[in-house]
C-alpha cells in the first residue's frame, strides 16, 4: 500500500501543475511504473487537449515501450469511458494491455461515474480504487462540488486592517495588503473560473480583476449592479475580459454556449429584485457551467454569502501593521474552520474551510 501511495502522490504533484488551465475539466496526473521504476508520466495540461493517461503513455521511451504491457498505471481520477474532446482513456489503457490500474478516486461526472472502472474490469484489468482518495478529491474540489452539489465552488477573500477594518469610511480606495500578497491574490484569480464583486467595490475601487501580476489566464469577471448605475468608463467594462453584470433590468445571455460564442464581451444576466441574490447568482453560474468563483467583496456581498452558508473556503489577509480608526468592518465569520496560516512580511494570510460543506 505504501508503494501505491508513493506513486499516487506523484500523480497529484503532476496534476496540480495544470491549476487554472484545464477547467471545466478536472486536474489529473498519471504515472506508469514497472517493477519500482517510473517509465512514463504525464498530466492533463490544457482543456481540450490530451488527457493525463495519453501524455503518460506517450512519454515512455522507445526502449521501454515493451514494458507498458507489464506495468501498473497510477491515475489520480477514474479514466474516462466516453468520447468528448478526446477519445476514452479507458480504451487506451485496454489497447496497451496494461494489467493493473490504481485509481485515486471515482469521477462523479455522469458520463464517467464508474463506467471507466467497469470497462477496465470487463477487459480483465485489475483495478485498485480510492488510494489517497481524500487528497485526490481535495485537488479537484471545484470539479467535485460542481457535479455532486450542483453549484460552483465558492471562495471568499478579503483584506483587513489589524483591527478588522475592510474599507475606508470616506469612500476612498484603501490599499491594505502588500505587494507580495497582491501577487498571491492574482495567482488565486488565475486558478478560478470567475471573480465576483459588488456595486460599491466596482465603483469605488475600479478594479480590473485581471491576473496582470501573475502569468495565468484571466477569469470571467462578475459584478452585481442591480440598477445598472455603474459608469461604463470603469475597467470592468473595457472588454479586455468577459464580464457578466447581474442586474434587474436586462438579459443578453441565455446559455453556456452563448457565453463562449463571443469572448471579451460584457453580458447582462437579469435577476429578480426581492429574491435572494446569492442563490440567484449561484444558480446562474451553475447554468453557465462556471465551476468556481472567488468573491472579492465588498463587505455586504461577502456577508451575504456567509449568512446563507454559501461558501467553501475563506482567505483572509490581515495587515498586522495597519490600524484604521473608523471604516467598514470586515465580515463576521461563521462556521469557519482554520486550515492554514502563512505570513508574507506585514501580511498574515489565514485560510478557512466551511465545515458544513466539506466533501471529504
Amino acid at each position: 500500500m505504501f508503494q501505491h501511495e508513493l506513486y499516487m502522490n506523484r500523480c497529484l504533484q503532476l496534476a496540480a501543475l495544470a491549476a487554472g488551465n484545464v477547467a471545466p475539466n478536472p486536474m489529473v496526473g498519471a504515472v506508469l511504473v514497472h517493477e519500482g521504476r517510473i517509465i512514463g508520466e504525464g498530466y492533463h495540461k490544457v482543456y481540450g487537449q490530451a488527457h493525463a493517461e495519453v501524455n503518460c503513455i506517450a512519454s515512455v521511451s522507445k526502449e521501454d515501450e515493451y514494458l507498458i504491457s507489464k506495468s501498473t498505471m497510477y491515475v489520480s481520477l477514474e479514466p474516462c469511458a466516453h468520447y468528448g474532446k478526446t477519445a476514452p482513456c479507458a480504451d487506451l489503457i485496454i489497447r496497451h494491455k496494461i494489467p493493473t490500474v490504481v485509481i485515486g478516486c471515482r469521477d462523479p461526472f455522469t458520463k464517467v461515474d464508474g463506467k471507466g472502472i467497469d470497462k477496465l474490469k470487463a477487459a480483465g484489468i485489475e483495478v485498485i480504487v480510492n488510494v489517497l482518495e481524500k487528497e485526490c478529491k481535495s485537488l479537484n474540489r471545484r470539479f467535485l462540488t460542481f457535479y455532486t452539489i450542483h453549484r460552483p465552488y465558492i471562495i471568499l477573500k478579503w483584506a483587513q486592517s489589524n483591527n478588522g477594518i475592510i474599507g475606508d469610511a470616506g469612500n476612498h480606495r484603501l490599499h491594505i495588503s502588500n505587494a507580495y500578497t497582491n501577487r498571491l491574490v492574482h495567482k488565486w484569480r488565475s486558478e478560478e473560473a470567475a471573480i465576483l464583486v459588488g456595486t460599491n467595490t466596482a465603483r469605488l475601487d475600479d478594479p480590473s480583476l485581471t491576473t496582470r501580476l501573475w502569468p495565468g489566464k484571466n477569469s470571467v469577471r462578475l459584478v452585481v449592479d442591480m440598477e445598472l448605475s455603474l459608469p461604463h468608463h470603469l475597467h470592468l467594462f473595457d472588454n479586455a475580459v468577459t464580464t457578466i453584470v447581474f442586474n434587474s433590468i436586462q438579459n443578453t445571455i441565455e446559455s453556456f454556449e452563448n457565453l463562449n460564442s463571443d469572448k471579451n464581451k460584457t453580458w447582462y444576466y437579469q435577476v429578480t429584485t426581492g429574491v435572494n441574490i446569492v442563490h440567484q447568482i449561484i444558480h446562474a453560474l451553475y447554468h453557465l457551467h462556471i465551476q468556481s468563483v472567488l468573491v472579492e467583496g465588498g463587505a455586504k456581498l461577502l456577508q451575504s454569502f456567509i449568512d446563507e452558508g454559501m461558501w467553501d473556503e475563506a482567505r483572509v489577509i490581515t495587515n498586522k501593521n495597519l490600524m484604521i480608526a473608523e471604516g467598514i468592518k470586515a465580515p463576521a465569520p461563521a462556521a469557519f474552520h482554520l486550515t492554514k496560516t502563512e505570513t508574507l512580511f506585514s501580511d498574515q494570510v489565514v485560510y478557512y474551510s466551511n465545515n458544513q460543506h466539506l466533501l471529504l
